[in-house]
């Protein structure tokens, strides 16, 4: 047997591995069997000394979660997106192949069974073979003693931390073999090998040995053979210096050396070692997407992302929110359907370029739900010329875009306005072209508007000089709708905007407001129009109907939070109204086959031009806008949009084949639902008084409001001068279509009083009054 020889070491190393060897039997003495042995003082160490030292250690090392990765799914439950710091996904050792668990006991710790925390039979001949070889070829360190380095790492926090996990100092050292003792106390054998396992960095990106062997092989840790174990098992030691997709040649030579060790230690045959040692690596490499950038959904799921972001119930901040979504091996259920994703996507990037000097966008959202069902922009996400971070399709507190002015799509409000305040779908108002009105006649919530002077808008389009509610909608026309406007006044047509999703402040409070000159976006005009589509009942966006956590617990579901904001009958005389926009109106040529209705929408210099439609089952919003290379908005006209220069653009033309193409698309997966045909002339005749229910048992005020005709639903808590735990109020109170929806709201008794003596969370009673405004107003 040949002899080590040490003859030829600089003196330097004989003492520095002296020195090593003389703490492990130090710490032997004093850590492992916990009594202080007299040590004769050598190179400034003591038992005492290093007993006190000992006794300053924390006694226990806390393993927190690994972290794992987060899936998103669709409606259906397929994965659309992955989100990780760490490629990770946690096994048990029951589910990770026998030959894989003899493979990295073998080369890391092959007498790990047999020792506690500290193998020092193995600890001195690891010393003794890597001097020899002139390199490390054996651990020194026990797995158990790996597993705590590797916790250090993982939960470091700062520089220093992760400094002080790695520091090559014989205090790190000691103060690893003390937690390592911790765990083999507090652990059994197989929970320290498991979460080692699942703990160590395999290269590439891959976390934990499942990770590792999706990546590496395309399989699961439980089939791993023995030539894909061995390779895995002999990466841990230097992960990036084996890796197998960048340095083959290494890592086939790492993986026979641990074959060679397999059958040295009898664990499998030699002739078993060099079969195998004959194979190729055999690697089949599956690529794990990391983020939302790498989805077919790339902006919903971005969108997921902000949203739960702002829950309070997954964390007190936002920087923890966001570590669970990436780190806590959630899964996320949500409510987008792939089929009408597609269509969206592939009906947006038909008509608007990605390099275009204008964006596309479109949202889809589900009535009676708040289901998002996708949405789509035709700029992708990225930093290379054509792509962008900004999501256009939502609200900006979730995607950063301002939004765009959305046009004639608001005269939708002020006539729901009108007919919910009983004017007849017959009536006749004047429209001159162009129209001239006394700016203070208008009224806000606050009286009439504060501004002197006169507005002249203008038409764009043709009508009669006094068209009914059918016509004057028909054919958008402007100074009509103005004039609707002076009879229901701006106060209602903007509060019930605000009702139906969208983000208004009192600055909306204008006179053109009818023209849509606030900035919104293709989400909030999606909700909004669904509410139509809904008769009348509004239920928020919802992209995430419940979360999981990494055991398959529900974390959190999320229910749908929907009020009834417009009775029935008014909302379908709003729809019998819409539907002529399609059926004969601007937008005919976008008739996706089944019952729908819709509006246009064109601003001033055509900056944007929007439609936003609906069938009963489905609501859509697209906009197309010009924005500059540099983020600026500017005119869409004689730009080349979709492969045509365009002299002009409007809602129907430009916005209206997005919307058109993606509803034809996916009208094969949507019920053929027909909307509730309304009275001409008596639409406040259909409604029924709403019950009083103030003060009664949640259970008997249900009663009476179904008893009605209605549909009660419970709501959240709001401060009242009713007791609490009773019905406070209900929503709608005056009355209601049949078959609507009525919100019984619970009361937590009053509120501390402020200095205006309010103690009721009651609609109305809130001080949410208009400021007016000095602006002009816009036209068409």
């Amino acid at each position: 047997m040949s002899r080590t020889r040490f003859d030829g070491l600089p003196p330097g190393k004989v003492v520095s591995h002296l020195g090593v060897m003389l703490l492990v039997s130090v710490v032997l003495g004093v850590v492992v069997s916990g009594l202080a042995i007299p040590f004769a003082g050598v190179l400034g160490f003591s038992a005492r000394n290093v007993a006190d030292t000992v006794d300053e250690l924390p006694q226990e090392l806390e393993t927190e979660q690994l972290p794992q990765r987060t899936e998103i799914q669709d409606k259906a439950g397929r994965t659309i997106a992955t989100l990780y710091d760490q490629n990770r996904v946690n096994v048990p050792l029951r589910q990770i192949s026998r030959t894989m668990v003899e493979s990295i006991v073998a080369i890391e710790d092959y007498r790990f069974y047999q020792h506690g925390a500290l193998d020092l039979k193995g600890t001195v001949r690891a010393l003794f073979t890597n001097q020899a070889a002139g390199g490390v070829t054996q651990g020194g360190s026990s797995i158990t003693q790996q597993l705590v380095k590797l916790t250090l790492l993982n939960q470091a926090d700062t520089d220093e931390e992760r400094k002080a996990a790695t520091d090559d100092t014989y205090g790190r050292k000691l103060k690893e073999l003390r937690y390592a003792i911790a765990l083999e106390k507090r652990h059994t054998k197989d929970w320290i090998l498991e979460r080692y396992l699942n703990t160590a960095y395999f290269g590439d990106g891959a976390y934990g040995v499942q990770a590792a062997a999706q990546h590496y092989f395309s399989t699961n840790a439980k089939d791993l053979n023995l030539r894909q174990a061995a390779l895995l098992a002999g990466l841990v030691q230097s992960p990036e210096a084996y890796n197998p997709t960048r340095h083959a040649a290494q890592a086939k030579v790492r993986r026979d050396v641990v074959l060679d060790r397999m059958a040295g230690l009898s664990v499998i045959t030699q002739a078993q070692a060099d079969e195998a040692s004959e194979m190729k690596l055999g690697l089949k490499v599956q690529e794990q997407p990391n983020g939302c950038v790498n989805s077919n959904a790339q902006f919903f799921c971005d969108y997921v992302v902000r949203w739960l972001k702002t829950d309070p119930a997954l964390g007190e901040t936002p920087e923890e929110r966001e570590a669970l979504i990436f780190n806590g091996g959630l899964t996320i259920r949500t409510t987008i359907d792939m089929g009408f994703q597609r269509a969206a996507n592939e009906s947006v990037r038909r008509h608007v370029y990605k390099d275009d000097l204008a964006v596309g966008a479109l949202a889809l959202v589900e009535p009676r739900t708040g289901n998002v069902r996708a949405l789509a922009q035709s700029r992708p996400m990225g930093k290379k010329k054509g792509q962008t971070f900004l999501n256009y399709t939502v609200p900006k507190a979730y995607g950063d875009a301002n939004g765009f002015q959305p046009g004639s799509t608001f005269k939708a409000f002020v006539l729901a306005a009108a007919i919910k305040q009983g004017v007849p779908l017959t009536r006749t108002f004047p429209a001159p072209n162009p129209g001239r009105f006394t700016l203070s006649e208008f009224e806000t919530c606050d009286g009439n508007y504060q501004s002197s002077g006169t507005w002249e808008p203008g038409n764009s389009t043709s009508s009669s000089r006094n068209p009914n509610l059918y016509e004057g909608t028909r054919n958008s026309v402007n100074t009509f709708f103005v004039n609707l406007e002076l009879e229901t006044g701006i106060c209602e047509p903007w509060t019930l905007a605000r009702d139906m999703g969208i983000d208004l402040d009192e600055s909306a409070q204008i006179p053109s407001f009818t023209l849509g000159v606030a900035n919104v976006s293709p989400l909030d005009m999606a909700q909004a129009y669904a509410t139509f589509a809904g008769r009348g009942l509004h239920c928020d966006a919802r992209p995430v109907t419940q979360i999981q956590d990494v055991d398959g617990n529900v974390l959190k579901k999320y229910d749908k939070s929907c009020k009834q904001v417009l009775s029935g009958p008014v909302a379908d005389a709003v729809n019998d109204v819409l539907r002529g926009v399609i059926n004969g109106g601007f937008a005919s040529a976008l008739n996706p086959g089944q019952p729908a209705a819709g509006k246009t929408g064109t601003t001033n210099d055509n900056l944007s031009v929007w439609f936003a439609g609906y069938t009963p089952t489905l609501a859509g919003a697209a906009t197309v806008a010009g924005v500059k290379a540099n983020g600026n908005q500017d005119t869409l006209d004689f730009k080349s949009i979709g492969g045509y220069v365009r002299g002009s653009t409007s809602g129907s033309t430009t916005a209206g084949p997005i919307w058109g193409d993606t509803f034809k698309a996916i009208a094969q997966w949507l019920p053929d639902d027909d909307f509730v045909r309304p009275s001409s002339t008596d639409i406040q005749g259909l409604l029924i008084p709403v019950p009083s229910v103030g003060g009664l048992a949640y259970e008997e005020a249900k009663d009476r409001i179904e008893a009605a005709g209605f549909t009660a639903v419970r709501g959240s808590s709001r401060a009242s001068r009713v007791r609490r735990g009773l019905v406070a109020y209900a929503f709608p109170s005056d009355s209601a279509g049949a078959g609507d929806t009525i919100t019984l709201y619970i009361s937590s008794g009053p509120r501390k009083r402020n200095n205006n003596n309010d103690d009721d969370d009651r609609p109305g009673n809130s001080g949410d009054n208009g400021d007016g405004n000095n602006g002009r107003g816009n036209d068409d």
